[in-house]
């Protein structure tokens, strides 16, 4: 699989080809360094924007929770899930950030451009829920991994921890936003350190990553589709490509006609930015899972519910340090996920309803935008008062999402072939092939965690 050599179309009748310009770029650099053929790795780093915001975005607490219950409930048999999930939601995320480069539309606004009101508005309602249900989980495990460390009551840290998320998503600008999460990204790499301090099996290690394993009992199926669609969550549908909008609002292309049409050379920059941003996601999962089937697993450590539980109970297992790397992690991750969960809700909404938004945007000039932003970040504060199971509500999260997905797959594939939305030539059937493969493990993963719901 290789999207890098995708190829778009800018002669879409009333569509404009993006003229790059020479001076900086005033977002993460992804067009900037577009006018380059060959990248020092300065300039990779340049490239690496929305892609890479993503990739580690899917890496939130409640998505380390699973995979940690991956590896310590199953040992190295879920390894494979890695290289089955990495070319799957790395074509996904592109096609979504190739919707929102050639349209100059959210996947929320192309919906509702091109689709009835009845497929958008159920669709933009239901991921509302189910990122609020999450962001709620995600505020909670930031507190308790820093409750590790700071000997304050968990049930205080949140007031502060969703005070400053919602001040940085308010008052904060889109570049100042997405510099600071490029910063987050880095935290990740604790996870990756880890596996040197949990000593796995060599043998193993190579069984479970080379040659898949099944068992068609409730708890290993229900946990393989949790890791499916943890990977390939909705909610990063529409953050790619709504997160490419704003890359080109950053550049001065602020109406729609403006931001219409993509050249090559910036589909394969963005192809890169994917590409790299969910290769760092697999590893984190597949880092996760190695590291606690290694420890937790083989010391009979089975009921693991989060991921705060696995750094506490690393700590005998492989001490101190590999403790605080998972902490520092869980920290990291959760203070990206919090408001990309808040913003793509708060962008498909808006969109939907034709209303104004954006980052860049002041409080004043995209007032229903934020106040989605506000409403998410509230409830999902109220969550951790008011004896929610955290682990119950992820578990309806994966549910609605499991749901959600599959057909908005449908719809990504119906988009990203239209060519009233996209031009032609429309998309290379390597592409759909890999896309309308994901769409229909998606649909199987939710049907078989049904079927076997409840059974032993």
């Amino acid at each position: 699989m290789e999207p890098s050599i995708e190829t778009g179309d800018s002669s879409q009748e009333g569509m404009t080809p993006v003229i790059l310009h020479k001076e900086p770029a005033a977002g993460t650099g992804t067009l900037q360094a577009a006018q380059n053929r060959l990248f020092s790795w300065k300039q990779i780093s340049n490239v690496l924007g929305p892609g890479l915001i993503t990739g580690a975005s899917d890496d939130d607490p409640s998505g380390i929770g699973t995979y940690t219950t991956a590896g310590a409930s199953f040992g190295y048999s879920m390894l494979w899930t890695a290289l089955l999930t990495f070319p799957l939601m790395t074509v996904v995320q592109y096609l979504c950030a190739k919707v929102g480069m050639v349209s100059g539309q959210g996947l929320a606004g192309v919906l509702k451009k091109h689709y009835a009101s009845w497929i958008t508005l159920p669709a933009v309602f239901a991921l509302l829920i189910a990122n609020t249900i999450n962001l709620g989980a995600d505020l909670g495990a930031i507190a308790a991994a820093i409750n590790m460390f700071v000997p304050v009551p968990i049930n205080l840290l949140i007031i502060p921890i969703t005070l400053l998320l919602l001040i940085l998503q308010i008052l904060g600008s889109y570049h100042f936003i997405a510099q600071i999460f490029r910063w987050l990204t880095l935290a990740l790499f604790a996870y990756i350190a880890s596996i040197f301090l949990s000593h796995p099996n060599f043998h193993a290690l190579l069984i479970g990553t080379f040659i898949p394993t099944f068992r068609l009992d409730s708890s290993f199926v229900s946990t393989l589709v949790a890791i499916i669609g943890t990977t390939i969550s909705p909610y990063l549908f529409f953050w790619q490509s709504n997160q490419e909008v704003e890359e080109k609002i950053s550049q001065g292309k602020k109406n729609l006609k403006q931001r219409k049409g993509a050249t090559k050379k910036e589909l394969r920059i963005a192809s890169l930015d994917v590409t790299i941003g969910m290769l760092i996601s697999n590893m984190v999962m597949y880092c996760i899972i190695l590291a606690t089937a290694a420890t937790l697993f083989q010391a009979g450590k089975h009921d693991i519910q989060s991921a705060t539980d696995a750094a506490q109970a690393l700590r005998p297992l492989a001490g101190n340090f590999a403790t605080i790397l998972l902490a520092i992690g869980l920290i990291g991750s959760g203070c990206l996920a919090v408001p990309v969960l808040a913003g793509s809700s708060a962008y498909a909404i808006a969109e939907a309803f034709g209303w104004k938004y954006g980052l860049d945007k002041r409080l004043g000039n995209a007032k229903h935008f934020y106040v989605i932003i506000i409403m998410s970040m509230l409830i999902g504060l109220l969550m951790n008062y008011l004896g929610i199971n955290p682990i119950s509500a992820l578990f309806w999260t994966a549910v609605i999402n499991g749901v959600l997905a599959p057909p908005l797959l449908v719809l990504l594939m119906l988009i990203i072939n239209n060519p009233k939305v996209m031009g032609k030539p429309v998309n290379r059937p390597l592409l759909n092939i890999l896309g309308w493969l994901t769409t229909v493990l998606m649909f199987l993963a939710a049907i078989a965690l049904f079927l076997t719901w409840g059974k032993s």
